[in-house]
């Protein structure tokens, strides 16, 4: 089958590189001429004209597009001019984050123009390309039988790791649920091994004991799989920031529990953890110390300096996996050397848009 695919970051480019090696045939889109060579080295057909990109998918009618762009207003941009370039019976995909309330508004604007529109909330992070994606998939039923041939071959097998989820937008929705369990899990682990650290008095070796809670253990997870590793081979979490991105799917998730009246305790703390670590300083502690030592004098600190971040790019297309290891982390550099802004580079698109991208703009 032949494919178009626009965005050849790291999932997009990794995604594009996976269908290669199943005998798919690709034709890439991206503004970065590094990204256009990697993938035309691997034998894709790249371009970055979109007449060219659009001539080279085929017949009319039969066409495909993944769109694997940062979510929000780059995803709108691209999709409003692809629908103005395809033809009724093309297929339009989205396999980014997507807020699920915006993808169904785009899959009934595009429906009423003859086009059909697909969610695919892809997981897999950059270990996607050797070990294959997880992809939970909104839309309808025809167009998703007409793309098997790609999912099958971008999931760890063709019968396992894919499978529809409902109409548009329920591909989104499972993957954004995902997310938040996710949050939950990783904080989970955080704490516990933070708790086991701080005491001292039994002097526990935490790479052990990750090692032997993947084996037997209830609490087992490629999580603790990848957290397992990085402490056996000697990462030093000293070098990093305490500040955790998070890129939206958090913050709907809880939205959603409250308009079901669903509680999600777990997930909520977790998010709430992850905002507390994106401030420099919290504004309601600094308060807190000014009221205590109001009301009974006690000692408080005065800030000296303010902390100093760097920042370490995204791990690029067709690197190993290892490369995002915590214990080959390189040095900080500026989100200038990287290519692409600092917000990008941490995922962290998602942070202004609350309930959707219409949010705010009326």
């Amino acid at each position: 089958m032949k494919i178009g695919m626009i965005g050849l970051g790291k999932m997009g480019g990794n995604m594009v590189l996976r269908l290669l090696q199943g005998g798919q045939q690709v034709v890439g889109y991206d503004r970065s001429e590094e990204a256009l060579a990697n993938i035309e080295s691997h034998g894709a057909t790249a371009t970055r004209d979109m007449d060219a990109f659009i001539a080279a998918l085929g017949e009319p009618g039969q066409r495909a597009v993944w769109v694997m762009v940062p979510a929000g207003e780059i995803t709108q941009s691209v999709i409003d001019d692809l629908a103005g370039r395809l033809s009724p019976g093309d297929i339009i995909i989205d396999g980014g984050n997507s807020n699920f309330h915006d993808t169904q508004r785009r899959g009934e604007a595009l429906a009423a123009r003859g086009l059909h529109f697909v969610d695919v909330g892809t997981s897999g992070g950059v270990w996607g390309l050797k070990e294959g994606y997880a992809m939970m998939i909104g839309g309808p039923e025809e167009a998703i039988e007409r793309l098997r041939p790609v999912f099958e071959t971008l999931a760890p097998a063709p019968d396992r790791g894919w499978g529809r989820m409902g109409p548009s937008g329920s591909g989104h929705y499972v993957k954004m649920v995902h997310n938040g369990i996710e949050y939950g899990m990783m904080q989970a682990y955080a704490e516990g091994f933070e708790l086991m650290k701080a005491h001292k008095d039994f002097n526990l070796d935490m790479a052990q004991i990750a090692e032997l809670w993947r084996h037997g253990s209830v609490v087992r997870s490629w999580l603790l799989d990848l957290t397992a590793e990085a402490l056996k081979n000697s990462a030093d979490f000293n070098a990093l920031s305490d500040y955790v991105a998070d890129s939206g799917e958090g913050r709907w998730t809880i939205i959603d529990s409250i308009e079901l009246g669903v509680p999600t305790p777990v997930i909520t703390l977790a998010t709430q953890m992850r905002f507390r670590s994106q401030q420099e300083v919290s504004y309601q502690g600094q308060m807190l110390s000014a009221m205590r030592r109001a009301f009974g004098g006690h000692a408080v600190k005065t800030l000296e300096a303010p902390k100093q971040e760097g920042l370490v790019p995204e791990v690029q297309a067709g690197d190993h996996p290892k490369v995002a290891a915590p214990e080959n982390i390189p040095a900080a550099t500026t989100a200038q050397d990287t290519g692409a802004g600092a917000e990008q580079q941490l995922g962290e698109t998602g942070q202004n848009r609350v309930t959707g991208d219409q949010q705010g703009n009326g």
